[in-house]
């Protein structure tokens, strides 16, 4: 048997908050610096690769998070949004390059274009959905040179720079790692040309099967070779019949009025991705073994 090649595993923090149930206030916990650094600090001893710090208008701020909870672990890795369309390519690439620098390069990006045109536009961002994926690509192009330390004149649709240089370099040369999910062709096309690890939703396998495949045609025909990541929440106890019971108690306090206001929230989204998981269990209770011990009970009231 051939050795499969090992799997980097990222933890979470919870910058919008925690709890022991979904979709209610009952055991909710508010976000606080002293919680954060702790989650951190486990999973930095618990040898975790890294851990994702999610981004939005219900979150905290991830850079300012990371920035803060950084300095007291000493392996764990950081997943930070950049949002192109909300931040200058220029601006990003300082912010990049001043964080990696004070964690000693273990700073990984994660690249955003944002799904939800109502939250788009409480940002002050009105384009479209292949529009976004344009101003993604300027972005990403000016981004990277400036941190590989190339001085960076462009003028595309959408961005333009005349003179563009980063004084102070990031430690991870020549930038640090980019993440990226994208699940629409335009998603695809810029991942292909522009980042290094492309990120799918938890799937079922053959679903999974089929995007990474397609995404390594595309990637191999442009010369080009991306690694994957998925993103799951998992369960684990003894046995199935208790992991089960866990995954049904995460949602024992979530009404069919939540479920629906939720659904109905995310049905306004352009994110491919987003109404490729939506169509997996329709908001429906009776269909969230959406694969043999693959569950979409979060996809109920989480984006």
């Amino acid at each position: 048997m051939s050795k499969q090649p090992n799997a980097n595993i990222l933890w979470f923090l919870p910058t919008h908050g925690d709890g022991r149930y979904l979709g209610t206030g009952i055991g909710g916990r508010e976000v606080n610096f002293n919680y954060l650094r702790q989650i951190a600090q486990a999973a930095d001893q618990l040898g975790y690769f890294g851990v994702l710090l999610p981004t939005g208008r219900s979150c905290e701020d991830s850079w300012i998070v990371a920035s803060s909870v950084a300095p007291f672990t000493e392996r764990l890795r950081y997943l930070v949004a950049v949002r192109p369309g909300l931040q200058s390519p220029s601006v990003a690439a300082r912010m990049t390059a001043t964080l990696d620098r004070i964690t000693n390069g273990r700073l990984l990006v994660n690249v955003v274009t944002g799904g939800d045109p109502v939250e788009n536009k409480g940002d002050g961002i009105f384009l479209g959905h292949d529009e976004r994926y344009e101003v993604t690509r300027e972005f990403l192009g000016v981004y990277s040179d400036l941190l590989a330390g190339k001085t960076v004149n462009a003028e595309g649709k959408h961005i333009h720079v005349e003179g563009g240089k980063l004084l102070f370099p990031p430690v991870q040369a020549p930038r640090p790692p980019l993440y990226f999910g994208g699940s629409s062709d335009a998603g695809v096309d810029v991942a292909v040309d522009t980042v290094d690890k492309y990120l799918t939703w938890g799937e079922p396998p053959a679903l999974v099967a089929e995007k990474i495949a397609k995404v390594r045609e595309v990637a191999s025909r442009r010369g080009r070779k991306l690694s994957f990541g998925i993103r799951l929440h998992v369960i684990v106890r003894e046995t199935n019949d208790a992991a089960w019971r866990a995954a049904n108690e995460l949602i024992k306090h979530v009404s069919d009025e939540t479920i629906a206001l939720a659904q109905k929230n995310f049905a306004r989204m352009d994110s491919v991705g987003q109404q490729r998981m939506a169509q997996l269990h329709g908001g429906q209770r009776d269909k969230l073994e959406i694969a043999p011990n693959l569950w979409a009970g979060v996809g109920l009231v989480r984006g």
